[in-house]
């Protein structure tokens, strides 16, 4: 069995040998936490027979995992000769320890498939949601065990910044460290210029990549100023659902991607957002039972343009939702301005359950113009499609099921003599 032990970065290292539950690397650009937790990951896998699992949010292709890193540090290490890699694992022929890939929102059941997982090490998990950790954490079971997450800080509601760095300052089982440039023995010559550079160019900016500090809104947010008066004005707060009020839901339907649904109850003039829930890859079936077993009274459950379309293969959406005896609006086609409007005209009235709806609130930050190139870097008008469309795509649907509609008023006869006439 090797004994090889190579440099990796102080303060990373005391971090990951502290032999805590949880190791919590977070800070800017230029900090090295991902190469080194690489190369300590790599010298452990030298020295015994570990089985670590290395994970993202979302993992559409092997590229975009930390596969190519720990290829990297295995060569720079000159350890090419004891490692095998292939697009599944991998895997050290001296000691059997093995390299697992794959993305926690999609691939959570593959993950409960791997037996006796020593480390879990989840990279950029600045946008990993609630549901995500509620499944993930559960299934690393095994004695002696570690979770390793690593991230920049994005905003500070996002899920992973307040479960580890706010609420898990003072917790003994969590190794929290800060790395920023600082800490990276490496970091020099073009990495300290283009620092600099953005250092004079833009501060806030600046502060977030660099120095590990959160932003206040995202550049280009869609709702940028409706969710910061609702988090100014407490409509974010514990939200109780009422059983005399029916629970509407609103639709996102993913075939490839992401089903999105929001639970609303009409209260007066308040819209009451209860709950939220965002999977891929289920059947419409499941999706029936888990409406069915939150116990909500539930109204009408409205569903985009394309709930009503007929496939050779099944029936729609909105007829399966039907046979499972739930009531069922189709919403007409409409254009995203048109929905975005909507939105920004409801959003006063509506309150939201804080922990609930947190995932789906943070979609809502994060949905964002893109950049038009052809315009010299001006905002596009439409908003980039992305993990965050699918949730802001279905509260368009609730808004645009909200707005009452147009009341065309009859034409009267102008009386004789009246400067209209």
């Amino acid at each position: 069995m090797s004994t090889f032990q190579a440099e990796v970065g102080l303060k990373v290292g005391r971090a990951l040998d502290s032999g805590k539950r949880y190791i919590v690397l977070y800070g800017g650009r230029g900090s090295g936490k991902t190469w080194n937790i690489a190369r300590k990951l790599v010298i452990r896998a030298c020295q015994r027979q570990v089985r670590i699992m290395c994970c993202r949010e979302v993992m559409n292709s092997l590229a975009e995992s930390v596969h190519q890193t720990l290829v990297d540090q295995i060569e720079m290490m000159g350890l090419g000769w004891q490692f095998h890699a292939t697009a599944q694992e991998i895997r050290n022929t001296e000691t059997g320890a093995q390299f697992w890939f794959a993305g926690l929102k999609t691939n959570i059941d593959s993950i409960k498939s791997k037996e006796g997982i020593d480390v879990l090490w989840v990279e950029e998990a600045n946008n990993v949601s609630k549901m995500s950790w509620a499944k993930a954490i559960p299934t690393i079971r095994k004695e002696g065990s570690q979770i390793i997450v690593s991230f920049n800080p994005e905003l500070e509601t996002d899920e992973t910044y307040q479960r580890f760095v706010v609420r898990g300052r003072n917790d003994p089982g969590i190794e929290l460290v800060k790395v920023n440039w600082q800490d990276n023995e490496f970091f020099t010559g073009p990495l300290e210029d283009e620092r600099l550079r953005l250092m004079n160019a833009n501060m806030d900016e600046y502060l977030w990549t660099y120095e590990g500090q959160c932003k206040q809104v995202l550049e280009g947010a869609v709702y940028e100023k409706e969710i910061r008066e609702a988090t100014t004005l407490g409509r974010i707060t514990k939200v109780a659902y009422d059983p005399s009020k029916p629970v509407n839901t609103f639709w996102d339907l993913g075939w490839r991607d992401s089903t999105a649904i929001w639970f609303a109850q009409a209260v007066g003039f308040e819209y009451r957002i209860i709950d939220y829930v965002e999977a891929q890859g289920r059947k419409i079936e499941d999706y029936i039972a888990l409406l069915a077993g939150k116990g909500y009274n539930y109204g009408i459950d409205y569903l985009p343009h394309d709930g009503a379309s007929e496939t050779l293969a099944s029936r729609s959406i909105a007829q399966l939702l039907r046979n499972a005896g739930r009531v069922v609006t189709v919403l007409p086609n409409s254009g995203i301005a048109d929905g975005i409007n909507a939105v920004r005209t409801i959003f006063p009235h509506c309150y939201f359950d804080e922990e609930h709806t947190g995932d789906g609130l943070n979609r809502l930050r994060r949905y964002r113009y893109g950049i038009d190139e052809k315009k010299n870097g001006l905002w596009s008008k439409e908003p980039i499609h992305d993990e965050n469309s699918h949730a802001a795509d279905a509260f368009r649907g609730l808004a645009m099921s909200l707005r009452p509609p147009k009341i065309i008023k009859p034409r009267v006869a102008p009386r004789r003599g009246s400067p209209w006439g």
